[in-house]
């Protein structure tokens, strides 16, 4: 009788203690990082995430970067426990060694990055670029763009100039002359195209997917799980109803951005958004980006894209 009880008492003990272990602990806050451009200003301006996570006594707490390398650099030393990013920067950030995971990631939209030149440009193809000043932001999705557009041309990327420069700067380059051409993404390339005429060369159909990823330190996602989770059914959520409001979706991100509503409506009709799991195919894509870049010596090492899945399972 007495060895039945205390089986009983271990039996229960160990429910005790295995139920605890599951108990997933709640953060007091979470630091999202994001850029006045990308989806999660639109979830910032909506109040979506931080009014569910008050219910939960979490408090979101947004950190403004003005770039994904910044970003990412930021997700690394621990100053933020999220962010989104395009294609390039969590590779750079893999070769610095930050411990990251890979969340989901959005739609490919391949039609939200593209090679413009001035409206009067004699510049009709790709190949046309040979020899000709190309400005860009180094290490960027458009960076990957650019190359694969110029060995789809029979060309390689040491048969143009390229001039490094942030959108801003690239802009102003590509306004007044300085550069031939301007490799860029949305909203900076619907703004060219609406306010200058800059006519496109090539977009990235068919040559790279282009998608957003939605990323985590390892130790916030590890740590955080349902936590985690909950941000990208949130991102989900969102991209459902900016998907089905996009004028509504283009006046917050115009008060975000400062660009006018029309140039968001414009970037906005080919950028379908979502939040989609990991898949070993879109990790393919990536890798495949991360071994050209590291191929024309952008990359200073190999990386292992797949070392940053995140292996929770969702149940």
């Amino acid at each position: 009788m007495k060895k039945v009880w205390l089986s009983s008492l271990m039996a229960a003990a160990l429910i005790s203690i295995t139920s605890h272990a599951l108990a997933e602990e709640t953060p007091a806050a979470v630091n999202i990082g994001f850029q006045k451009a990308n989806i999660f200003a639109l979830l910032k301006y909506r109040g979506t995430l931080d009014s569910e996570f008050k219910k939960q006594g979490i408090t979101v707490r947004w950190v403004e970067f003005p770039a994904g390398p910044q970003m990412l650099e930021g997700l690394n030393v621990g100053s933020i426990d999220l962010a989104a990013t395009g294609d390039a920067p969590p590779t750079f950030a893999q070769a610095a060694k930050a411990d990251l995971v890979y969340l989901a990631h959005s739609p490919a939209n391949p039609k939200t990055e593209a090679i413009v030149v001035p409206q009067n440009s004699a510049i009709k193809t790709v190949a046309d670029l040979k020899g000709k000043r190309v400005a860009l932001n180094k290490g960027s999705d458009v960076n990957y763009l650019l190359v694969s557009a110029l060995e789809d041309a029979g060309s390689g990327y040491r048969d143009i100039i390229p001039v490094y420069l942030p959108p801003a700067d690239a802009r102003a380059a590509f306004q007044r002359g300085a550069v031939d051409a301007w490799v860029i993404w949305d909203p900076y390339y619907a703004e060219v195209e609406s306010s200058t005429g800059a006519r496109r060369v090539k977009d990235a159909t068919g040559l790279v997917p282009h998608y957003t990823f939605y990323l985590a330190s390892r130790k916030f996602a590890d740590r955080y799980p349902q936590t985690a989770l909950k941000v990208v059914d949130q991102l989900g959520d969102l991209s459902d109803w900016a998907n089905q409001h996009p004028q509504d979706a283009a006046k917050i991100l115009s008060a975000s951005t400062g660009l006018a509503q029309p140039i968001w409506q414009r970037a906005l009709a080919r950028m379908p958004f979502g939040a989609e799991r990991m898949t070993p195919a879109v990790f393919q894509e990536q890798q495949k980006l991360a071994d050209k870049f590291t191929q024309i010596g952008l990359l200073p090492v190999k990386v292992d894209v797949s070392s940053a899945t995140w292996s929770l399972d969702r149940k």
